[in-house]
This record gives structure tokens, C-alpha cells and sequence, in this order.
């Protein structure tokens, strides 16, 4: 086993705020204190809004300092004596908390998948950011609404992390997607991805065009990770029978409303988080199979925008945050 040094460098939270609130500290390293610990040393880290919910208190924090991060890349250093999964020199990728340091500390339990012996940086920057937006989406069009040949399917945030991974996905089962977005650039992008239709939010009513692309009918399932400011438009676009997977909050949570309001056109509406659909160690090798090998295959493309010190967590998440980036924003971790 690696020797794990008393300290490692963390992105953290004292407070909770805005981007002024994130540290780069030296914070304890994690320890083997039980026969089923693992810890990982990090390589690469996917940026996601989950942690700005976190900062800003929308999602509970249950201590603080609060040490952020939700998915990472890298070699397991250290195993308790019961730990038979894993070895010592294993690449992995995980879902889990506390990513965003040189050392996590997780459990043979936790959602871990093993990754190829012989790895380059790359595949390791690759897969630090795959498994959280991958799994959203594969889950989502799985189980939230199973997403069928000819549907016409409606992405928010089409050119983004977990939208153009919904665009794909989506069109590979031969849907029809709808793809919006803010700019011609964005939307171009999620043609390039598979999207049969696109509409540009900022300058186009985006229900009448719904309506119009549908001739009339709507659409069978809608996937809005913005929130409150698109709420209602997204309600206005389902077709009858249609589902409604909000999973997002980057305009801000969505407003109590009235259940009947669902009731007109016989509304499903969803509020799924990942961790729902991959609990069992059984769905976990289920969506994770699927997913590596649509990543393997080039089906998939997970687009890496940027990479960023983890000394420069503030200014990526403050770019995500600001709507500003086109795929998927990573952090390297010092080694």
C-alpha cells in the first residue's frame, strides 16, 4: 500500500454563499480504519452543479468545512484486510462524495467501476467527468421515462454536460429530439450530437415552436434542468400523457404549484436523482455496463470543454454556473 501523507490539498467550504465562500485548504487525509475501506487518489474530477446547490444551500450540508466534489478518476492506493473487490494499483472512476481532494476514502459498498489496467491521461480526464452526467441520462431515459423510437423529446440546456448526453442517448433510440439552447452555437452543436430540431430560447417562443414542430401534439417527455424560469413553458409543451423530468435548479428551485395544474392533460412530473436509480449493486453493473460501452463504442462523446486546477474550482464553477460553457468542465487534481 501507498504511504498516504497526514494532509492533502481539498477544495472546501467554511460557509455557506457564493463563489467567494471556496477554499483550496489543507485538510486531515483519509486513513484505512475499518476492513472495508478504500481510498482512491485522485486524478480528475467532474465539475456539476450539485455543488453549487451545496454552497448555496438549495441541497443540505450536513457539516461544515465541507469538502465538495461528486464523481472522480483515479488508482486505489489503499484497502482494508476484507476488501476483496479491489486491489491496490486498480484504475477507477466513482460516484461519491468528497472528490474534489488529492485522497477520498470510500468502502467496498460504494459506486466504483473499474476501469482498463493500462490507462493514459486522457482516458483518466475522460472518465473523471463520464459517470455522474452519464448515468443521469442513461437512468433517466431508462426509468424516469422510457424514451422509445419516434418520441419526440424535448432537452433543455441541449449543448451542456448532462443535455448533450440526453441528446445523444435519446437519438440513438431513435427519437425525435428537440433540442434548446441559447445560442446558434450551442445548437449547432447539439445537431452535430444527433438533435433533429433546435430552438434558440433567447429569441424564439419556444411552446409555440414545440407545438409547431409536433404539428399541434406536444412533445411525449421533457427533460428541464433549469428550473424555475422554465417551468411553465416546459408544462406547456408535453403532449397529453406526457412526462415531465425536472432535475435541475440552475435558474433556481421551481415554485410550489397546484397538483391539478398536471391534471388537464394527464401530466406525469418527476423530480428524479440519480442515486435512486443505481442503489443495488445490480443496477449499479447494469448502467454502468451500458454506459462504458457506449462510451468504448465512440456511440457516446463526452465533450471536455476545459480542464482546470482544483486551485481554480471557483472560476470553473463560476462559468458553469454563469451558462457560459458547452460541455463538460474537469478539474486535475495535483499528484
Amino acid at each position: 500500500m501507498s504511504v498516504i501523507p497526514k494532509t492533502q490539498l481539498a477544495s472546501i467550504i467554511e460557509a455557506l454563499g457564493s463563489f467567494d465562500v471556496i477554499k483550496t485548504a489543507k485538510i486531515a487525509s483519509p486513513q484505512i480504519t475499518t476492513g472495508n475501506d478504500i481510498i482512491i487518489k485522485n486524478k480528475y474530477a467532474g465539475v456539476n452543479f450539485v455543488d453549487a446547490y451545496y454552497r448555496n444551500g438549495t441541497y443540505p450540508v450536513a457539516e461544515l468545512p465541507f469538502t465538495l466534489g461528486q464523481e472522480a478518476s483515479g488508482v486505489v492506493v489503499a484497502i482494508g484486510e476484507e476488501v476483496n473487490k479491489y486491489k491496490v494499483g486498480d484504475n477507477v472512476a466513482y460516484l461519491g462524495s468528497k472528490t474534489f481532494a488529492q485522497y477520498t476514502k470510500l468502502n467496498d459498498k460504494s459506486s466504483i467501476v473499474k476501469l482498463d489496467k493500462e490507462l493514459s491521461e486522457q482516458e483518466f480526464k475522460f472518465y473523471g467527468g463520464a459517470l455522474l452526467q452519464g448515468l443521469t441520462a442513461l437512468t433517466f431515459i431508462s426509468e424516469s421515462y422510457n424514451v422509445k423510437k419516434d418520441d419526440f423529446i424535448l432537452v433543455w440546456a441541449a449543448s451542456g454536460g448532462t443535455g448533450s448526453i440526453l441528446v445523444q442517448l435519446a437519438s440513438l433510440r431513435g427519437a425525435k429530439v428537440i433540442a434548446i439552447a441559447s445560442t446558434s452555437e450551442k445548437l449547432s452543436k447539439a445537431k452535430q450530437l444527433g438533435a433533429q430540431f433546435t430552438i434558440n430560447y433567447k429569441t424564439e417562443d419556444v411552446a409555440a415552436r414545440v407545438k409547431e414542430i409536433t404539428n399541434g401534439q406536444g412533445v411525449a417527455a421533457v427533460f428541464d434542468s433549469i428550473g424555475k424560469s422554465t417551468f411553465d413553458v416546459s408544462l406547456d409543451s408535453l403532449s397529453r400523457k406526457g412526462t415531465f423530468v425536472s432535475y435541475g435548479n440552475a435558474s433556481g428551485v421551481v415554485s410550489p404549484l397546484t397538483i391539478t395544474r398536471l391534471s388537464p392533460k394527464n401530466i406525469s412530473l418527476l423530480r428524479p436523482r440519480i442515486v435512486g436509480y443505481v442503489e443495488t449493486q445490480q443496477e449499479w453493473d447494469h448502467y454502468t455496463g451500458i454506459l462504458l460501452k457506449h462510451l468504448k463504442s465512440g456511440d457516446l462523446k463526452l465533450d471536455i470543454s476545459a480542464v482546470y486546477p482544483l486551485s481554480e474550482y471557483s472560476e470553473a464553477t463560476e462559468v458553469l454556473e454563469s451558462g457560459q460553457t458547452s460541455g463538460k468542465l474537469i478539474l486535475e487534481i495535483p499528484q
